[in-house]
């Protein structure tokens, strides 16, 4: 899912909104990167080793530190998490003319890339709960599409906000029907799903480094699977689909859409630091949700089990009887220099996916309408967030005495 450093939920970071007051203070961000001189030290070692162009050994080693991780065989290190979600769908089979059902609340990385293989999205709505695929609704909508004919290639869920999908259920409707699932798990590197890693579900998983992610190789992606040849098969395919043979021979199309050596580097130190960064994140929902405890309708999205979850962004979700709106705090925040975001608007809204087929129970469209990203970066210091506590404060006092 490709997304500035900084932001989100756009393809590039929004503008500075003045403060109120006359000093300009620096902007807090949702998600800005947390690397530091460690990160500094191994891509400048990367740099003196020699290997510049893509792959090398900490691609190598990159890919199975992340692969023992999570608990797969293999992982495959791309360009782009977009680029994993394609090159995935390709590996399992996904051909023009298909039908690829996902989740409607996503970025539309997830969208694209169904529709660069030539397959038509179908679009399911969201449990209330969780943000998450309506598990029951998917089942209906692949019975339905099943039942007039189609040829349903693949499902695809996505992990909204760092929550992992109810992979038990949803691992059981394509094995009853003998559809692969591709996990996009783009959002949830170490979030767990009834104690087995996000990014080991389904026939494969994509995970993103994006700049905003949970952990950023500054862009970056990786294909994460137990399945050799789907892995081998998305190799090839990412080195231009050449052949082994001393000059370029080629009988496929492919892409060139493998790793720089020099992202890896910064990846792995990433990983290694990725549970402390957790943490971080973790302990700022929390206080967020000490923050919004006596704030009548007001709920921390997900819920209070986030156990599992790897606190990526914490949203709010404000209803009627709270007695302010989601954009009124936004704008409060804007003057504080404070980016805070709507959660995603659904796919099936999107003037580009108007018309594409979508099973729809209104959630995700009130959790768009409704629903407000916060800031929740691990590279938060205290003195920035305290900055955000007393904005938000200030509002919820200005706002209740109105």
């Amino acid at each position: 899912m490709s997304e500035s450093q900084a932001s989100a939920t756009s393809g590039v970071e929004a503008p500075p909104v003045a403060p109120a007051t006359t000093e300009i203070q620096q902007r807090v961000f949702l998600s800005a990167p947390d690397v530091g001189e460690a990160e500094e030290r191994a891509v400048v070692d990367a740099i003196r080793s020699g290997w510049i162009a893509p792959l090398g050994p900490d691609v190598d080693a990159f890919e199975g530190e992340l692969a023992g991780r999570v608990g797969v065989e293999h992982a495959v290190a791309l360009s782009s998490g977009t680029a994993a979600l394609h090159l995935g769908l390709l590996g399992i089979g996904v051909r023009p003319g298909d039908v690829v059902v996902t989740s409607s609340m996503t970025f539309a990385a997830t969208a694209n890339a169904i529709v660069y293989t030539g397959a038509e999205p179908v679009f399911v709505d969201s449990d209330p709960d969780s943000g998450n695929v309506d598990v029951e609704l998917l089942e209906r909508a692949i019975d339905e599409l099943l039942g007039e004919g189609a040829r349903v290639a693949a499902i695809v869920p996505v992990d909204l906000l760092g929550k992992a999908v109810d992979y038990t259920a949803v691992e059981a409707i394509g094995r009853e029907r003998g559809i692969p699932v591709l996990a996009d798990a783009a959002e949830s590197l170490g979030a767990r799903h009834r104690g087995r890693a996000a990014g080991s579900f389904g026939r494969a998983s994509i995970v993103s480094f994006n700049g905003n992610k949970i952990m950023t190789t500054s862009g970056g992606g990786m294909l994460l699977t137990d399945d050799e040849d789907l892995a081998a098969h998305t190799r090839y395919l990412a080195t231009q689909a050449r052949q082994a043979a001393l000059h370029y021979e080629h009988v496929d199309i492919g892409y060139n859409y493998r790793m720089s050596n020099l992202l890896a580097a910064l990846g792995r130190v990433q990983l290694a630091r990725l549970d402390s960064m957790i943490e971080r994140r973790r302990m700022r929902r929390q206080q967020y949700r000490r923050l919004f405890a006596a704030v009548p309708g007001v709920e921390i999205l997900g819920g209070a089990d986030d156990a599992d979850d790897n606190h990526w962004l914490t949203a709010v979700v404000v209803d009627e009887t709270a007695g302010f709106e989601t954009a009124g705090l936004q704008q409060a925040l804007a003057e504080h220099n404070i980016e805070s975001r709507p959660l995603w608007k659904p796919m099936h809204l999107q003037p580009v996916f108007a018309e594409r087929r979508a099973y729809v129970n209104g959630v995700s469209q009130r959790l768009f309408e409704r629903g407000l990203t916060l800031p929740s970066g691990s590279v938060l210091d205290d003195g920035q967030f305290d900055r955000v506590i007393a904005a938000i404060t200030d509002f919820l006092t200005t706002t209740t005495r109105g």
